[in-house]
């Protein structure tokens, strides 16, 4: 250890302070409700040699894969990288992207003409064409079909905007309006990270704080390879599975085999099933991004995220799997499904070396988008992020009842149903706790939501459903698994219909019916402290019938006290009827 600890842990909370302004820059200034109320972006700084060093703000599954967006950069502009130069790129083969609609704003930082670092901003755009609005198409098969492919390109040179270029950009947007807003938001908020990078590497000179960044790197790794290394070297098993290929039933199996050798782990893909024809194929930098999600999320929250921290993992995911779909294959899914199986195949095998660290399953989540135009023509793209499903209880917490995707760990805020009744032509009519919908345990699985919605206008809706009707939210150490999803459309001037997992209708105005799917509970449900089971009761998530069947406890009084007598013979029978059944 040469570097001074102290000024390496400053240094790295000073990194972790830009990246969070120029977060609050975006939510600001971006003119998308997808940024401004739901943030679905991520604001990252990476070394002059394009590895991550600070990743703050945001959402895991987009700044995992962020090193690779900055060095396809310096792959392709080694030699034509200048101050005040900007670049954009998306492409998940060509540019180190996860999938289209994240695009990324890179910004060099020079100081005396020497390259210090990369301020960065990955968001998910409004619409990026394709064949269907919103920037996700369920019936793409291939990834031209997803929209407009970006490798590495100058948005800005030496402080001049490529107006070219950036009318192409606009163009290739259903919601151009909201495009260029957008664009111009990412790149002022990479302006104040950049100056703010600037000002400290001019602080301690630019020598000293590239020193300081191999140093937050190397700390990092050394602090992921303790953590490795208490764990039990061997070989462990994890899988998790989806139903469908985006176009009818089939088996898909997410496999991840686990070897813990000393400081060091491999996780090998390679028994993960082939790519398919449907949208939820996963490119090589997200499949990278899922894992290191899991790993960062399992072990201790102290051990910094940037990407020193994965130097310890080798990751093996063979081309033309699911999990390393070839160029061409429809991707734009990948970062929901199938990281969230990824994510839950490492936590699987993770759980199996540390026991008392495991987690249960979060539930799939099941909301869509619509689309339309409002009065005056303009169009909208909503997507229904309040319809959000629970997520899975770990040892001394219950899950979240209502949350984003598990590749957010929690990084994709719910936005406001009432900012949202003012930005588009819909009213709410519910968004409620759903009851009896998280798994069973001592630690109680999230319970995902009651959600109905008029939409008032005609448009297209895109279904992405993929956590109904089955059980996603697996119970970990004798916990129960969530219940699944359920969701139904009633047209104003036809049948109701229950929707389909994925796929695009054009519909006229309609009601959106969801009950979105629990997470799964952790422990044993008949060791739940019965005043827990009794707040649950009152607040309407677990009936008295779950509360008596699964957790043994008999509420009386309409819901207001527990008969002590009858909990204890109930739980008495129940552990009676346990045994026997394992007998």
């Amino acid at each position: 250890m040469t570097l001074d600890p102290v000024q390496l842990a400053l240094t790295q909370n000073r990194l972790d302070y830009v990246t969070r302004q120029m977060g609050e820059v975006m939510v600001r200034t971006a003119r998308s409700p997808i940024f401004s109320q739901a943030h679905d972006f991520t604001c990252f700084v990476c070394g002059p040699d394009g590895w991550l060093v600070s990743q703050a703000d945001g959402i895991p599954i987009h700044s995992g894969g962020g090193g690779f967006a900055v060095r396809a950069v310096l792959r392709d502009f080694e030699d034509d990288i200048e101050p005040g130069d900007v670049f954009v790129l998306n492409d998940p083969w060509q540019a180190g992207g996860n999938h289209l609609p994240d695009w990324v704003i890179a910004r060099p930082v020079f100081v005396d003409d020497r390259r210090v670092a990369f301020c960065c901003n990955r968001a998910h755009q409004s619409d990026i064409g394709g064949g269907a609005p919103g920037a996700y198409n369920p019936l793409a098969t291939d990834t031209w079909q997803e929209g407009v492919r970006l490798p590495a390109l100058k948005l800005v040179s030496r402080g001049e905007t490529r107006r070219d270029l950036w009318r192409l950009l606009l163009a290739n947007s259903r919601t151009p309006e909201l495009q260029d807003g957008d664009l111009r938001a990412m790149i002022g908020a990479t302006r104040i990270g950049a100056e703010r990078v600037a000002e400290f590497a001019e602080e301690v000179t630019a020598e000293r704080a590239l020193e300081l960044f191999d140093g937050i790197l190397d700390h990092a790794e050394r602090r992921m390879r303790a953590a490795l290394a208490a764990l039990p070297d061997g070989v462990y098993e994890g899988a998790d599975h989806s139903d469908n290929d985006c176009f009818g039933p089939c088996d898909l199996a997410i496999r991840a085999r686990l070897t813990i050798d000393g400081d060091g782990a491999r996780v090998d893909l390679s028994e993960s099933s082939p790519q398919i024809r449907g949208f939820k194929n996963s490119t090589w930098a997200n499949t990278c991004s899922s894992v290191y999600t899991a790993f960062a999320s399992f072990f201790q929250p102290d051990i910094p995220r940037n990407e020193g921290t994965f130097r310890a993992l080798e990751i093996i995911a063979p081309e033309g799997s699911i999990v390393n779909a070839t160029e061409g294959a429809a991707t734009t899914m990948c970062t929901v499904f199938v990281a969230h199986e990824i994510i839950h195949a490492c936590w699987k095998a993770l759980g199996a070396a540390a026991p008392e660290r495991a987690c249960a399953g979060w539930a799939k989540n099941v909301f869509g988008i619509t689309t339309g135009r409002h009065g005056d023509g303009r169009r909208y793209v909503l997507y229904h992020g309040l319809a959000a499903a629970g997520a899975g209880a770990v040892e001394g917490r219950d899950g979240f009842n209502q949350i984003g995707h598990l590749c957010t760990l929690g990084g994709l805020v719910m936005p406001s149903l009432e900012v949202y009744e003012q930005l588009y032509p819909v009213r709410y009519r519910r968004c409620e706790f759903r009851r009896d919908g998280g798994g069973p345990g001592e630690w109680r699985g999230g319970t995902g939501v009651e959600y109905e919605i008029d939409v008032h206008t005609e448009g297209t809706w895109s279904f992405r459903g993929e956590g109904l009707r089955y059980r996603s939210g697996y119970g970990a150490a004798s916990g129960l698994d969530g219940e699944g999803g359920e969701m139904e459309v009633h047209p104003a001037d036809a049948p109701a219909f229950e929707a389909p997992k994925f796929g695009l209708r054009e519909l006229g105005p309609a009601r959106l019916v969801t009950s979105s799917p629990g997470g799964g509970g952790f422990g044993e449900p008949l060791d739940r402290d019965p005043e827990r089971v009794l707040r649950d009761v009152r607040d309407g998530v677990v009936s008295v019938e779950a509360a008596r069947d699964h957790y043994g406890v008999v509420v009386a009084s309409g819901g207001r006290r527990i008969d002590a007598g009858a909990t204890a013979r109930q739980r008495s029978a129940l552990r009676g009827a346990s045994a026997s059944d394992a007998r």
